[in-house]
C-alpha cells in the first residue's frame, strides 16, 4: 500500500460476544481526533453505567502513529493491549474499539481475558467494511484571470479534487490532492507567472 494511503473502517459497527457467563458489548467507530473518541467513550460510559469494564483501544493518524490502550481495571494488559493487537493486524487507523464487559460470577483468568478482548474484537472488526483513504494536502492557489488556462490546464491534468474556487480580476482555488503527487502539482502550479501556492493544513 502507498505510503500517502491508510485503511480504516466506513462506518460503526456493534456486536455481542459471550464467554462463560461474562457478556462483552464491543463498538468500532471511525474517528478523526481524540475529542471524538472521548465522546464515544463518555456515551458509552453512560449509557452502560453498570457495566464491570469499558476497556478500549485506538488508532490515529495515517501511519496509527498516535495510539492509546486502556484496560480499565482489568488485569494489566489483558484488555486494551489485545485489542490494539487486533487494529494492527488489521492494520487499520483512524479507529476506536470499545468492548463494555458485564461480569458473569465465573473468572476468566489471564489467557481467558485476553482471548475474550481479542475475539470479541475481531468479530466487531470482521462485521466492519474496511476502506482505504489517501492522505491529502491542501493547497490554495491565487493567480491572475490572464493564466486562468494554464492553472486550468494542470488541474485538468492532475485531476485534484476541487474544494473551492473564486474567478474575478485576482482568481483563488482551493485543491486537494494525494500526498503523493502534492510535490509535482505544487512545483507546476508555481512556474505558472504570478501564481501564489499556499500549502494549507
Amino acid at each position: 500500500m502507498a505510503q500517502d494511503s491508510y485503511k480504516t473502517i466506513a462506518r460503526p459497527a456493534e456486536t455481542t460476544y459471550r464467554q462463560l457467563s461474562s457478556k462483552f458489548l464491543v463498538y468500532a467507530y471511525p474517528v478523526e481526533s481524540e475529542a471524538e473518541i472521548k465522546e464515544h467513550l463518555d456515551a458509552l460510559r453512560k449509557r452502560w453505567f453498570d457495566a464491570t469494564h469499558h476497556c478500549y483501544a485506538w488508532r490515529l493518524g495515517p501511519h496509527g502513529e498516535q495510539f492509546r490502550a486502556n484496560d480499565d481495571g482489568e488485569p494489566s494488559s489483558t484488555a486494551g493491549k489485545p485489542i490494539l493487537g487486533q487494529l494492527l493486524s488489521q492494520d487499520v487507523t483512524n479507529c476506536l474499539v470499545v468492548v463494555v464487559r458485564y461480569f458473569g460470577g465465573t473468572k476468566l483468568g489471564v489467557p481467558g481475558l485476553i482471548a475474550a478482548y481479542k475475539e470479541s474484537t475481531a468479530l466487531v472488526l470482521s462485521e466492519c467494511e474496511i476502506v482505504e483513504r489517501t492522505v491529502d494536502v491542501v493547497v490554495n492557489v491565487s493567480f491572475s484571470y490572464i493564466v486562468m488556462n494554464d492553472i486550468m490546464r494542470i488541474v485538468k491534468d492532475m485531476q485534484p479534487k476541487v474544494l473551492g474556487q473564486e474567478f474575478d480580476n485576482l482568481c483563488t482555488m482551493t485543491l486537494s490532492i494525494r500526498e503523493g503527487d502534492s510535490e509535482q502539482l505544487i512545483g507546476r502550479l508555481e512556474k505558472v507567472e504570478g501564481a501564489t501556492v499556499e500549502v494549507l493544513e
